[in-house]
């Protein structure tokens, strides 16, 4: 896996009006973990941060850290919901040939049986793997898969050093019947407004005559008024 170089700088001040000032200015808060240490607080350039965070368990290497750079990978992102920018960081601390525990994406070739519906458990599953090395994702290759076929953790091919941090058994996707057109309409149910076949429709009430303009409204019958 590529290293990608951040500049980081120190970060003195903490709380919400620091961490406010530091993203006005272009940077992101971030905060590094690990190996028993205290935590560290800093500062990265946003645009390089959010460049790097597109690619899955990105490496990073900080520079400018007193002591010397720092091999990290991001533990958890916060970002702007409406924008999508990155307003905070987590990150772990790893050394070269240190393991980890990371979910990496699962990845789909190929097309099932045609009458059939895949149902994909897991987009992501959880394994175990060198700091350095861990892989882009697992591939699964569903071509061809039939009704009533399956693929769990334990069937995936993993690359070499890399191993599974979930049981075995664990589903990862399933192919099923596609539904009929009459289980799709009885899941749906009769369009709103449709009367059921059978059911009475109740009579409209009779149409009271408006008051003419300036008159006084016609008199209630003894039945509209008790």
């Amino acid at each position: 896996m590529p290293e990608v170089r951040i500049a980081a700088e120190p970060r003195s001040e903490f709380g919400k009006g620091p961490s406010r000032r530091v993203r006005r200015a272009g940077r992101v808060p971030a905060v590094l973990y690990g190996h028993g240490t205290d935590p560290r607080h800093v500062s990265l350039p946003g645009h390089d941060v959010l460049l790097a965070l597109r690619t899955a368990n990105v490496l990073i290497r900080l520079e400018g850290l007193p002591g010397g750079s720092q091999l990290a990978l991001p533990k958890a992102v916060q970002r702007d919901a409406i924008r999508g920018t990155v307003e905070h960081v987590d990150l772990i601390m790893v050394r070269r040939g240190e393991k980890v525990t990371v979910d990496v994406p699962v990845t789909l070739t190929g097309d099932i049986a045609p009458d059939g519906l895949l149902d994909q458990q897991l987009v992501q599953i959880s394994v175990e793997a060198e700091a350095t090395n861990i892989p882009p994702g697992i591939e699964v290759d569903i071509e061809g898969m039939e009704i009533g076929a399956s693929v769990h953790a334990g069937d995936l091919r993993l690359p070499s050093g890399v191993s599974l941090a979930v049981e075995p058994d664990v589903l990862v996707l399933h192919v099923i019947a596609a539904p009929t057109a009459a289980q799709l309409e009885a899941e749906i149910g009769a369009p709103e407004g449709e009367e059921a076949a059978g059911e009475a429709v109740p009579a409209a009430p009779a149409a009271v005559p408006a008051a003419a303009e300036g008159g006084a409204a016609p008199e209630a019958s003894a039945d509209q008024s008790s």
